[in-house]
């Protein structure tokens, strides 16, 4: 998950720590400095006067979604926001260029596929197959011996992009859904919405990657996977990025997406605060908007190791530049986006033992089921944590930590250059990390192999993922010191705040 700066990095068997820290950026706009604004609209609905409103505003439209009432604008106008926020019509504007989300897991220690059977079933004889123990702790083997899922499904997934040229992904790569939303505007061009990063090929390739006797085997090998831009190449998740990525999926017959990051300005986004509300109010109707038209959207709780059903005390926000954190309390009037919006999946994470991993955010309320997310502290390096495919060309991140170089996975061998760990194109990567950002895309890869059963409600999928899950129950003695502190288990067997209905199950998932 990111608010944290993603679980993710590079072309090798590498293993990172997933502590995704979101970073909110800030920056003052002075006259002539284009920046980015969010203008919210009253009444949920836009009219064709908004554009007028936002032009006589000194401000230009980039993208306006009139469905919910949401226009992202630019203006170099220092009075920009002051002008327009004297329409009667509108509820709110904020510039966004301040208001990031930045993936921070950091390190520790156009191909096209026949239509494919709802009930094809696959094998899990790929190379790397064997060094997946997230695959075994969900059940996934005994899933895809009866099914694999279905091309007529399409997981959106929301992160950094896609490498579509990834052996592991490209087959089941849909490229007319696939789009870069990080001008705020939709962007079809694959090289838009391509991944520089690494992080959004990782949670793609857990999701989808094709068994096809390359590397890993995903969740849900046999169905679509959409590639949803909706960072910069540096992983910041800015406020239009998001809306644009929700709006997308909810108009383009997307059936589940993953979001393995936080959105929004701060750690917490406060609704009663003046600057954060625009911001707020304009993602939670994106979000609604898509599970509006059946997109089952699954979500990331966190890797802070805190309780989100509970007074908290933020002091990382916001972060970026450093030395702007400011210390403030939090409560439930304050909102991590978009796991705690009403109807989206929470996902804790589980390390190679089935206990909650030591980073891993939690709550009663907010965490609805658990699943492989990788713990550093349950096994020895690099295999406490989770394997999976990454971007070819993407630097290496300054944390980042290679671990065996002898065990380096590249097809062909020897292309990733062995002093600064960059491959090169046409190479094949697969990499260790941990953190949240790898647990939510395993339970998404489930909710991919429900929908593959046939198209059904995003409230009764969400049923099906808690009923079927293996339910956990709190450790004893229900609090648990690890290397980021104390965490308290509330709750029963049934249901508590670690794990939520307990670990996904594949198999039970579709029996």
């Amino acid at each position: 998950m990111i608010r944290q700066r993603f679980l993710l990095r590079s072309a090798v068997l590498v293993a990172l720590i997933a502590a995704v820290s979101l970073l909110a950026f800030s920056s003052s706009a002075g006259a002539g400095q284009s920046q980015t604004y969010i203008v919210l609209f009253k009444g949920g609905a836009g009219t064709a006067g908004d554009a007028a409103a936002i032009e006589k505003a000194g401000g230009a439209v980039v993208h306006n979604y009139t469905e919910i009432g949401v226009a992202v604008a630019r203006s170099a106008s220092p009075s920009f926001a002051d002008r327009v926020a004297k329409n009667r019509r509108v509820e709110g504007v904020t510039a966004t260029a301040r208001f990031a989300t930045r993936l921070n897991d950091s390190l520790d220690s156009s191909a096209e596929a026949a239509s494919v059977a709802v009930n094809t079933p696959v094998s899990d004889t790929d190379d790397l197959s064997g060094l997946q123990w997230d695959m075994a702790l969900i059940h996934a083997p005994e899933a895809h011996a009866i099914t694999g899922g279905s091309s007529d499904v399409v997981v959106g997934d929301i992160d950094t992009g896609l490498d579509y040229e990834h052996p592991d992904l490209a087959a089941n790569v849909d490229f007319s859904k696939s789009v870069s939303c990080e001008s705020g505007a939709p962007d079809q061009t694959p090289a838009a919405w391509y991944d520089n990063n690494g992080h959004g090929t990782h949670t793609a390739g857990t999701i989808a990657a094709a068994a096809n006797d390359i590397g890993i085997v995903g969740v849900a090998p046999n169905v679509k996977i959409a590639g949803i831009k909706s960072s910069n190449d540096d992983g910041f998740f800015l406020p239009e990025m998001v809306i644009c990525s929700f709006m997308w999926a909810g108009s383009h017959d997307i059936d589940v997406t993953n979001n393995s990051y936080f959105a929004d300005p701060w750690l917490f986004n406060c609704r009663n605060d003046h600057e954060q509300h625009a911001i707020w109010k304009a993602e939670q109707r994106a979000i609604r908007y898509a599970m509006s038209r059946g997109v089952v959207v699954v979500s990331a709780t966190g890797n802070e190791n805190i309780d989100l059903s509970k007074k908290n005390t933020d002091t990382i926000s916001p972060d970026f530049p450093p030395g702007n954190e400011t210390t403030r309390e939090v409560t439930n009037a304050c909102v991590v986006i978009p796991v705690e919006i009403p109807g989206v999946i929470g996902v804790s994470g589980v390390g190679p033992l089935g206990t909650k991993s030591f980073f891993s955010t939690y709550g009663v309320g907010v965490t609805d089921v658990t699943a492989p997310s990788g713990d550093s502290l349950q096994a020895a390096n690099p295999f406490g944590r989770v394997l999976s495919t990454f971007s070819h060309g993407v630097s290496p991140d300054e944390n980042l930590f290679y671990l065996d170089r002898d065990r380096l996975h590249m097809d062909p061998p020897g292309c990733v250059d062995a002093t600064t760990g960059v491959s090169a194109a046409g190479c094949a990567v697969w990499v260790y990390l941990q953190g949240t950002s790898m647990a939510s895309p395993h339970a998404a890869g489930v909710a991919a192999l429900i929908m593959s059963q046939g198209k059904v409600r995003p409230g009764a999928v969400g049923a099906a993922l808690q009923s079927s899950a293996d339910e956990i129950p709190c450790p004893d003695p229900r609090t648990v010191e690890d290397i980021l502190g104390p965490a308290t288990c509330f709750g029963g067997s049934g249901y508590n705040g670690f794990y939520g209905h307990g670990l996904v199950n594949a198999e039970a998932a579709i029996q």
